[in-house]
């Protein structure tokens, strides 16, 4: 932090002295931000005076510990602890040029607006750079801030970025059945990493050369990023993947399974899975019919193989499956619940559920920190914040505003 105050005590994780201004909304920046928070960094979430994150008003909602308070919303209980919690409206003079004082503090901004929305107002990456020229800007939006103009300036929400970055043309059911998004929110989650390993990146080139930058993180770009080969071949071969719901289409069984309790995630990659799997169904491998079945995948010897097998785990109970594909040693689950995470000894003895006090919530339980750092653990100093709750903290601390400035502030509405 080259010297500058740092404003929470705690000092965790492997980006404890890192700042990050994040004024984003709803789930892929924040999230990104969230996670360097747990990481250790000191992150300020930047919410809009008077009106907020909307994200406050997503999910079920819960009772605030303080009864004559508004409920709070599991959403933003879960994705926006260990921040410190500022409002600003960056469209005013008086507010901009606060906004950028934070960013000459800070050694990254995330944010997630329509392009052009901060250039707008004074603030594009031009004039961020010479006021401070380490900072690493890292902006989102659905389809970038640079291409085809008709693109840029378009609205875009997670599932019309896995639409137009090619998933959901892949994931679902073959016709008639519709294509389906992905979920919860992949597109949002994937891009905040994506948007997070780019930050700390250009951190670090930052710190060795003294010279920030900025990324332009489009989610449909980020989606379409991890689709494979899916476009290496079609500009080769011309192929067009196509629905098939959850089965592979080169080997098999890897599929979905229904035992007479519940389903089953099962994938036999390897021919000696395929060898194994006969013998448990009383077929020979070594007959021509079933030799090399794994890969036998759409022929009148798979598909029979493929109704016996699914027959054998029909007439078991999914103990009972498990059970058999461990000691064989194939891949194989059970498609959870949240009620089988929570009771599951794994994830217990991993201790991926975790307590801790909320600001308003007080006391909840949810998902903790991953993944686990043997030297540098992340950890959950504080919930999130009340709307406004850091103001003082942030704008007289760091920013050295008297209480009178803070005050006259909050009644011109700018904070």
């Amino acid at each position: 932090m080259n010297g500058r105050k740092l404003l929470i005590a705690e000092k965790f994780g492997p980006l404890h002295g890192t700042r990050i201004i994040s004024s984003g909304v709803f789930i892929a920046g924040p999230f990104a931000s969230e996670v360097a928070a747990e990481w250790g960094a000191e992150v300020i979430h930047v919410e809009r005076a008077g009106e907020g994150d909307p994200y406050r008003l997503a999910g079920i909602k819960l009772p605030n510990k303080d009864p004559s308070k508004p409920p709070v919303t599991t959403n933003w209980i879960q994705e926006r602890r260990n921040m410190l919690g500022v409002t600003l409206d960056p469209s005013k003079p008086r507010g901009r040029d606060l906004f950028l004082k934070l960013l000459c503090e800070a050694d990254a901004w995330i944010e997630s607006s329509k392009p052009g929305t901060f250039a707008r107002w004074g603030l594009d990456d031009a004039a961020i750079l010479k006021a401070n020229p380490r900072l690493v800007i890292t902006h989102i939006s659905g389809y970038g801030h640079t291409g085809d103009p008709d693109y840029v300036p378009r609205a875009c929400v997670d599932s019309t970025a896995q639409a137009f970055g090619g998933m959901m043309y892949q994931a679902g059911f073959p016709d008639p059945e519709p294509p389906v998004r992905a979920q919860p929110w992949t597109a949002d989650y994937i891009s905040a990493f994506c948007a997070l390993s780019a930050t700390l990146a250009c951190i670090m080139n930052a710190r060795a050369t003294g010279q920030g930058q900025s990324i332009d993180v489009a989610m449909f770009e980020v989606i379409h990023k991890i689709l494979g080969p899916t476009m290496l071949e079609y500009f080769e071969t011309g192929l067009i993947r196509e629905r098939v719901g959850n089965r592979a289409t080169a080997i098999q069984p890897l599929d979905t399974f229904h035992s007479r309790d519940g389903w089953l995630m099962i994938a036999a990659a390897l021919p000696a899975h395929g060898e194994k799997l006969c013998r448990l169904l009383g077929l020979d491998p070594n007959e021509e019919k079933w030799k090399g079945i794994t890969y036998k995948v759409g022929t009148a010897e798979g598909w029979e193989f493929d109704a016996l097998f699914r027959a054998w785990v029909a007439d078991h109970t999914s103990e009972q499956v498990l059970a058999t594909m461990r000691d064989l040693s194939i891949p194989c689950a059970k498609v959870m619940s949240s009620k089988d995470m929570a009771e599951n000894p794994h994830y217990r003895a991993r201790g991926i559920h975790i307590e801790w006090e909320d600001e308003e919530a007080g006391r909840v339980r949810g998902t903790g920190i991953a993944p686990p750092m043997s030297a540098t653990p992340g950890r959950i100093w504080r919930g999130s914040p009340a709307l406004g709750q850091d103001n003082r903290l942030v704008y007289g601390e760091l920013l050295g505003l008297s209480a009178e400035e803070i005050a006259a502030l909050a009644r011109e509405g700018i904070i």
